[in-house]
């Protein structure tokens, strides 16, 4: 009993020491599960803000989606669009090839156009001035053929004036010669005379010299022996000598008087006949040089035109005729009045057709305009360059022809004034020749004047030296010296003399020369002077002869004045064919006119449309800067996207490997999710912006294709409008054409007329040639027009050319930007993929997350079944009976709290185990390293109960080696470990 009592105590004590340890596990279990509840209330916020985030996860994914289908839908309008833009594109490829074809052969037919009226307008520009040198030629010459139809009207008068006139002139001419024979031998006598004169002064001179170094010799010595005797002596000599100089001053006086009177005379003969000559040349001259103009004049006119040669024959033989027949038929007043009648009527004919003509050539005028505005191609532009050519040719045939006639009149002019100025020099070198010899002549006197004084000086003092040689006995030697020194002088005064006589024969000599020119002078001059008279009559004859070609050519006329009336009837029907041509030519006139206007409208419409694609150009620059930055920005993002799904991968890959991390990977993925998500929404901006730069950007292809088609359209229609135009100049230049040749054939009657009424009716002719001169000017002023028109379509197609290029240029910049489309949608299909790969990993993200849910569920349920177990036990120790859980409602065991750990036994298991305890005693410790069963499936509710060990939980998390594997644990120990984790970590 005492053993059993012992017992029973030991027992008591081990039920207390076990009731101990129980109270102990009890309050570690409620500390356990008021942590558990606070950590199943933070899971519980968790899960609540996981739900929610994974609602709006939800709500974004079917956004996404509806935006997704929205996007398909869209992406697939635009590749409809595209297809529609891309067969649009190869047809307007197809359109660019032809329509460049068709540009490269307008710009090379522009191009070659562009160079032949370069080289036109330069030929035109030489032959424009050469015209305009001509023209004035003309004007200048046709004035001076009115003037000299003046002159010769007044000449014809004059020479019946100069005839009789040459008649009293060669009378008067012969009596001058007579007297001019006479002077002449006058004059040669007086030359003579003077040549004499002229040697004996200058012999005085030369005698004067040496007598005037004798008397200073002869007066130093005199001086030395007796100055007053000599001083009186020469004294009186002096008065003498002074009144022999002013006697001999007066002879020279008197004798340079009848020299200079008889030079008075010689020019006073020499100037009449030097005028008579003069007259008698400027009258030939004159009569040469209009003979010589007439010529020119003819020559000219004929050359000029050649439709006028007759003409201009015809006035020169009218106006001859007319001035001699109104001399001749002064009693024939009854015909000079029929004649003026029927000049009037001729007047009045021709007034008519002038002014038909000016109505003409207005017409004319009108047509060359069109022609101008019109005339664009090469045909044209040769035939006129030939025409011009011809006129050039022409008028430089008569310009050389000019040039001779001027440098022979020059050749001429400086012939005469070389003669002129040759009789000049020899008249005025004859003049002082004459003027030197008068001089010497008067030195010379005065000088042997002199001489001879000194002599008889000498000769007064040799005598008087011999009857003073008894008184002056001293002196005869001086005087023997000074004798020797006279004889001396004397010699050198004769070598003197010779040496002025062999001068006196040189001068001599050269009078005989200058008289023998003058006589051969005199004979050429006679002989010019018969020649020209010759030819005074060789022209008058040929006068006569014109003046009786003049009266046939009258008669010839006059027969052809029938003619010309039939003739002006054809004129008449054919001025109305030309006026109805006219009329339509200024119908197809107004037409190009209105066709210009549009052209210009049109050209107005091309330089804005210009502009405007200028601008969306620029814009569409700027634009596909913008879209590359953004694309590159989206690329650096899509390479971050694509980092962050590897990241969110491996986390993934990470999660299923290992299940013990599972919450950690929550976490993990509910950051990573919103990092998705804000990625996902800053994505969703971007395809946004992306959609609506899309848009824009097709807008602006859209936008460009118009145009483009607009510029296609406007260059068919502009060239369609070219043809037409083309056609119409065609139209009317055969139209010009037509209407030259018969202006050419108008002009061809008309030069008919006027050849048979010309030399009446001078006036219409001057005025007609007035109009024709308007008409030139007219026409160059239409040139001009006409190079003005070239220069607008040059500018024109110089702007199609740059409106061409802009085409291309737009047409590249569209295929740029549908590159840049294409690569748009493929980087779209790429972030399409990203994003449905991103949908797939959210919904990975999802099922995880569900299946997350589901097992903390489980745990919800378990700690909910612990919870009740724990309250089981609680009463049960209370009541001191047995301890036994009841099974849950969910099929599961309780925990029983064992020792350090906590395992889920069951009711009987338990009763068990007490009993073994008590029989083999055995310490509650012992349990601690009991092994435990593997957990089974928490939904199957036939299996045993989940049992689970705290202190292999906390040993395990204590334990020195944390990288120790969980798979050594039970699977809900490697449960409560990531719970525990998770709740660490929050």
């Amino acid at each position: 009993m005492e053993r059993k009592h012992q017992q029973l105590l030991e027992e008591k004590n081990i039920l207390a020491e076990q009731l101990h340890a129980e109270t102990e596990l009890f309050a570690e279990a409620e500390e356990m599960r008021v942590r558990l509840l606070s950590r199943k209330q933070e899971l519980e916020e968790i899960l609540h803000d996981l739900e929610s985030r994974v609602e709006e996860e939800e709500e974004r994914s079917q956004s996404l989606q509806n935006e997704k289908k929205k996007m398909q839908a869209h992406i697939q309008d635009l590749e409809e669009q595209l297809d529609e833009e891309e067969a649009a594109r190869q047809k307007l490829q197809l359109d660019k090839v032809t329509a460049e074809a068709k540009i490269k052969k307008m710009e090379e037919d522009i191009l070659l156009l562009e160079d032949q009226n370069s080289k036109f307008l330069k030929e035109k520009k030489l032959l424009e001035d050469r015209i305009t040198e001509m023209t004035s030629q003309l004007t200048e010459e046709e004035e001076k053929a009115k003037n000299l139809g003046k002159i010769k009207n007044k000449q014809e008068m004059m020479m019946v004036d100069l005839e009789e006139r040459l008649k009293k002139e060669e009378k008067t001419r012969q009596e001058l010669e007579k007297a001019k024979r006479k002077l002449d031998a006058e004059t040669t006598d007086l030359q003579d005379q003077i040549a004499e004169l002229q040697a004996q002064v200058e012999e005085l001179k030369v005698q004067l010299t040496k007598k005037e170094e004798e008397l200073q010799t002869a007066l130093i010595r005199s001086d030395e022996e007796a100055a007053q005797k000599n001083n009186a002596l020469k004294q009186t000599e002096l008065d003498n000598v002074s009144a022999l100089l002013e006697e001999a001053e007066r002879k020279g006086i008197k004798q340079a008087k009848d020299v200079a009177g008889l030079e008075s005379q010689l020019q006073d003969t020499q100037e009449l006949l030097q005028e008579e000559t003069r007259q008698k040349l400027s009258l030939s001259s004159r009569i040469r040089q209009l003979e010589e103009e007439k010529a020119a004049a003819q020559e000219q006119q004929e050359e000029d035109e050649e439709a006028r040669k007759n003409l201009e024959k015809q006035l020169l033989t009218l106006q001859a005729q007319l001035s001699e027949s109104k001399k001749k038929l002064e009693d024939d007043a009854g015909t000079i009045e029929s004649l003026e009648e029927v000049k009037k009527k001729l007047q009045k004919d021709l007034e008519l057709a002038s002014q038909r003509l000016e109505e003409k050539t207005i017409a004319f005028e009108k047509m060359e305009k069109t022609k101008t505005r019109l005339q664009q191609e090469l045909d044209d532009l040769t035939v006129d360059l030939d025409h011009q050519r011809q006129i050039v040719s022409s008028l430089e045939k008569k310009q050389k022809k000019f040039d001779q006639m001027l440098a022979e009149e020059k050749s001429i002019s400086a012939r005469y004034a070389e003669e002129r100025d040759r009789a000049e020099a020899e008249a005025r070198e004859k003049e002082t020749k004459a003027l030197s010899m008068t001089r010497a002549l008067d030195e010379a006197l005065e000088a042997k004047e002199e001489l001879e004084r000194v002599n008889k000086q000498l000769r007064a003092e040799m005598e008087d030296l011999m009857s003073s040689k008894d008184d002056v006995g001293k002196n005869v030697h001086e005087l023997e010296k000074s004798k020797r020194t006279l004889e001396q002088q004397l010699e050198e005064m004769k070598t003197q003399l010779e040496e002025l006589e062999d001068e006196l024969q040189a001068t001599e000599d050269a009078k005989l020369r200058l008289e023998v020119n003058m006589q051969a002078m005199k004979a050429q001059y006679e002989r010019d002077l018969q020649s020209r008279d010759d030819q005074n009559d060789e022209k008058k004859r040929a006068l006569v002869k014109q003046v009786r070609e003049m009266e046939a050519e009258l008669e010839d006329e006059r027969k052809q004045r029938a003619l010309a009336v039939a003739a002006k009837k054809k004129l008449e029907m054919d001025l109305k064919d030309i006026e109805s041509h006219i009329e339509g030519a200024n119908k197809a006139r107004d037409e190009a006119i209105k066709q210009l206007r549009k052209l210009q409208a049109q050209m107005k419409d091309y330089q804005r449309e210009l502009e405007d694609t200028r601008a969306s150009r620029d814009d569409i620059f700027a634009l596909s800067k913008e879209n590359e930055k953004k694309l590159k920005s989206l690329e650096a993002e899509i390479v971050q996207l694509h980092e962050d799904l590897a990241a969110s991968e491996r986390g993934r890959r990470h999660a299923e490997q290992e299940r013990d991390e599972l919450q950690d990977e929550i976490s993990n993925s509910t950051s990573g999710k919103a990092a998705l998500m804000d990625e996902k929404r800053r994505l969703e901006a971007r395809i946004a912006q992306l959609e609506e730069e899309l848009e824009e950007e097709q807008g602006n292809m859209e936008l460009l294709n118009d145009r483009f088609r607009k510029s296609t359209m406007q260059v068919d229609t502009l060239t369609t409008e070219l043809g037409s135009e083309r056609s119409t100049a065609q139209k009317s230049e055969n139209a010009r054409q037509q209407l030259e040749r018969q202006n050419k054939d108008l002009r061809a009657k008309l030069s008919e007329l006027e050849g048979s009424v010309k030399g009446r009716f001078k006036a219409s002719i001057t005025a007609l040639e007035a109009k024709i001169a308007q008409l030139e000017e007219q026409l160059e002023q239409e040139a001009r027009e006409r190079a003005a028109a070239n220069k607008v379509v040059r500018r024109t197609e110089k702007k199609l050319k740059e409106v061409c290029m802009q085409v291309e240029d737009e047409r590249r910049h569209g295929d740029q930007f549908k590159e840049q489309l294409e690569k748009a949608g493929s980087r779209m299909k790429q972030l399409k993929r990203q994003l449905e790969e991103a949908e797939e990993e959210a919904t990975r993200a999802n099922a995880s997350r569900r299946k997350l849910q589901r097992e903390l569920d489980d745990a919800t349920e378990a700690s909910e079944g612990l919870s009740r177990e724990v309250h089981t036990l609680k009463n049960r120790l209370r009541r001191g009976g047995p301890i036994s859980f009841p099974p849950s409602r969910s099929g599961r065991r309780p925990l029983q709290v064992e020792g350090t750990s906590l395992d889920l036994l069951s009711d009987e298991e338990l009763e068990n185990k007490v009993t073994d305890n008590n029989a083999n005693e055995t310490p509650a410790p012992q349990l601690e390293h009991q092994q435990l069963a593997p957990l089974p499936r928490l939904t199957d509710r036939t299996s045993p109960p989940p049992t689970f060990s705290l202190r292999a939980v906390e040993k395990h998390r204590n334990s020195s080696k944390p990288t120790e594997p969980l798979q050594t644990l039970e699977p809900r120990d490697q449960l409560v470990l990531q719970i525990l984790a998770l709740l660490d970590s929050r």
